[in-house]
């Protein structure tokens, strides 16, 4: 009997069926209580076990074992060197070791196994344990497995994308650009060539300008036509398909395969790169002999094609930058000159001169702006192209899902910094606990900033309040704080104090004040402020952070709010022995603050009294979703796409509905203006507006308007509406 065996799973089944006797084993009744113990122990694990016997080396398994030998025959019962004879060159010593009785653990070991259509390359964390009977004598070995090819091909990716990125970040001319990226995935990849090719207009002849050739290997660097390459490549890639060819010889017609092999080439992997809706360019990975490519070679070059095109775009508008910076230098000499020569026409030449670097300004500006914006639009085309993907799992969806969501997030606030900048922010201020924020603020750091840096907070001696956006002033002392960490490497000391009823000094030639302000003060002991980055430490985009470790937003942030908020920033350094920053903002008298309803705190309120909600948006793309959310959400709604449409569907005493939602920014009367004569008509009438930026709500604000910020969620449109609906009633 096996009563050893019962409720164990399928391999349980299969060992109480296996015909034990055929081999050297024999049969379970038999079998020596460790072995009978082991088995079980294993039978009834969730992690990946086999367990190899004696001389002979018979193979047992679990249920988790079972995807690790893939398509293999059934190894249960079977020698173990026998099952895994591909590999056995490698693993052998091992198990021998197992045997001799040391115990061995590796991780993400290299095996070439045969489990699927061929040869393919798996990465494995294994520990090879003796086991021992009750004398003290291995009598066989426990193989404690779990494969980790996922996770090594990622790190492989994103090593390899990373090499990429770094070779190229400061490279302006295209051919620089396409030279690093295939003599990178080349080597990582062990290909015989690797090639990028610019398409023609007629989509069919194409030129390859640079490539990548192994030694021995000859270049392909030319023009050629598609067609020549087959019927299978003009289809698939036309098509926006990549062409895999694993051996030319046997897959395409002889007449077709003879292109490839005039140039050297058994094996091939192409991906076309379609920009608005036509063929623009190919990348290709070749070897001159047959190769059975793997999913992770073609999701490998799909990525790095998509983001050489990035890259390449960017030198492209790079070098169109410095032809303007190169003009308008000229333009500038030629200016300098006309007021050498011409002391009449100086104020003139002033004027076009403070005109040229303005929009110098702008073009540095509007860089920034684009490089960021293209690095999060990488991030959406990327996990939209994997959502795409057939058969996607539900974690990895989720996850593209996330990145998308979590993307946009990010865009958002680069939105926002750039427009507190600029004071043109649309604030919702509120009264502020200063001391509770800043004490807030150091228990934070406190938390994640580690041992080796020390946070010391000094509070006045009584409350203090100022008027300000809460989360535009969080962001401003975070941004403060990040610097401040950065500029001490993690090792220091950053004190933040806060002070009430200060007086403001003159700031960079700004008047102070001897009206009551908050000052806040971070001061860290960190390596201080060159003296030529000094007055440039507040424009956007200025950073002397590495690549990639700032964006150069941060204090500009800071200042911008600090400017829109009636106050400013102040500094000062030295070189070697630290930095202070000090934010000074209006002090006011302390006021209740408005908790939220249970309306506000609830995400998703569905409406079931099925309100009539008006929208009111120009964009016909964002008026349809706004129209489903608000549909989705319960609510019967209608749509006007300017004002004056919304004026009449509203009737005389804007009675037709019980809500608006409303642009600010459109054609012919704006959205605050609209909102103004909706409330003269009816009173009681809840009126929400929302924009991605204005004017006129910069300088003005929602004027007592319930105001949601474009980019919105469906959760933020239901509780702006359903706090608006609240008040009302």
């Amino acid at each position: 009997m096996t009563d050893w065996l019962q409720s164990y799973g399928e391999m349980a089944e299969r060992v109480r069926r296996h015909d034990w006797a055929s081999t050297p084993l024999g049969l379970p009744k038999q079998w020596p209580d460790v072995l009978k113990t082991t088995v079980a122990l294993s039978l009834a694990s969730h992690f990946p076990q086999a367990i190899v016997w004696g001389p002979d080396l018979i193979m047992l398994y679990n249920d988790a074992f079972v995807p690790i030998l893939g398509s293999k025959p059934d190894a249960l019962g079977r020698r173990f060197d026998e099952v895994w004879r591909e590999a056995w060159s490698e693993i052998g010593p091992i198990v021998q070791g197992a045997f001799d009785g040391q115990a061995t653990y590796i991780e993400n070991f290299p095996l070439v196994i045969e489990r699927g259509e061929g040869p393919e390359q798996a990465y494995f964390t294994f520990c090879y344990s003796p086991i021992r009977d009750q004398f003290g004598k291995v009598v066989g070995m426990l193989d404690t497995v779990t494969e980790t090819t996922s996770t090594v091909f990622m790190n492989q990716r994103l090593a390899v994308l990373d090499a990429i990125g770094t070779a190229v970040a400061n490279v302006t001319d295209p051919q620089d650009i396409m030279a690093a990226t295939t003599r990178i995935l080349a080597a990582h990849l062990n290909l015989s060539n690797c090639a990028y090719a610019d398409m023609d207009e007629d989509e069919d002849g194409f030129t390859i300008r640079g490539d990548w050739a192994r030694a021995g290997s000859p270049s392909i660097v030319g023009h050629y036509r598609l067609a020549d390459f087959g019927r299978l490549a003009v289809a698939n890639l036309r098509a926006g398909k990549a062409l895999v060819v694993n051996d030319n010889r046997v897959e395409l017609a002889p007449q077709e395969a003879a292109t490839f092999q005039s140039l050297g080439i058994a094996a091939t992997i192409c991906v076309p790169l379609i920009k608005g809706g036509r063929l623009t360019a190919l990348m290709a990975i070749h070897d001159k002999t047959p190769r059975c490519w793997s999913s992770y070679d073609l999701a490998l070059l799909k990525e790095v094609t998509e983001r050489s095109w990035a890259h390449i775009e960017r030198a492209r508008a790079d070098a169109a930058v410095r032809e303007g910076l190169a003009a308008l230098a000229e333009l500038n000499a030629t200016l300098e000159e006309r007021v050498e020569e011409r002391s009449m026409r100086l104020k003139q030449t002033e004027a076009a001169l403070r005109q040229s670097q303005k929009l110098e300004a702008i073009g540095q500006l509007t860089g920034g702006v684009a490089h960021d914006f293209n690095n999060l639009l990488t991030i959406i085309r990327s996990s939209v192209d994997f959502l795409r993907m057939p058969g996607l799992s539900n974690e990895r969806r989720q996850r593209y899902m996330t990145a998308v969501s979590e993307t946009v997030d990010r865009a958002a606030k680069l939105t926002s910094q750039l427009l507190a900048f600029a004071r043109r922010q649309p604030l919702k201020p509120e009264v502020i606990d200063v001391g509770k924020q800043v004490q807030n603020l150091g228990d934070m750091l406190e938390t994640i900033t580690g041992a080796r840096m020390q946070v010391k907070v000094e509070l006045c001696d009584r409350p203090c309040y100022i008027r300000a956006d809460l989360s535009q002033f969080e962001t401003a002392l975070i941004n403060m704080a990040l610097n401040a960490r950065d500029a001490m490497n993690g090792q220091g000391t950053l004190w933040l104090r806060l002070k009430c009823g200060e007086g403001m000094p003159p700031i960079r030639g700004h008047a102070g004040s001897g009206q009551p302000f908050v000052a806040v003060t971070l001061a860290d002991t960190g390596t201080g402020i060159a003296s030529e980055d000094l007055e440039h430490i507040f424009e956007p985009f200025f950073t002397t952070k590495e690549v990639g470790k700032g964006t150069g937003l941060g204090l500009s942030q800071v200042f911008g709010f600090a400017k829109q908020s009636g106050g400013n920033v102040d500094v000062s350094t030295v070189v070697g022995e630290g930095t202070v920053f000090t934010l000074y903002l209006p002090e006011v008298e302390a006021e209740k603050r408005h908790e939220p309803t249970r309306e506000e705190s609830t995400h998703l309120i569905l409406e079931k009294g099925r309100r009539r909600v008006l929208i009111v948006e120009d964009n016909l793309e964002v008026g349809r979703f706004a129209n489903q959310i608000l549909q989705d959400l319960g609510y019967e709604t209608a749509w006007a796409t300017n004002a004056e449409e919304a004026l009449e569907m509203a009737g005389p005493d804007a009675a037709a509905f019980d809500a608006i939602f409303s642009d600010v920014v459109m054609p012919g009367i704006g959205g605050i203006a609209l909102a103004r004569e909706l409330r003269r008509r009816r009173k009681d009438l809840p009126v929400v507006l929302t924009s991605g930026y204005s004017e006129e709500l910069a300088h003005s604000g929602p004027e007592g308007f319930e105001f949601l910020s474009k980019p919105y969620s469906a959760d933020q449109v239901s509780r702006i509406l359903s706090r608006a609906m609240g008040a009302a009633d």
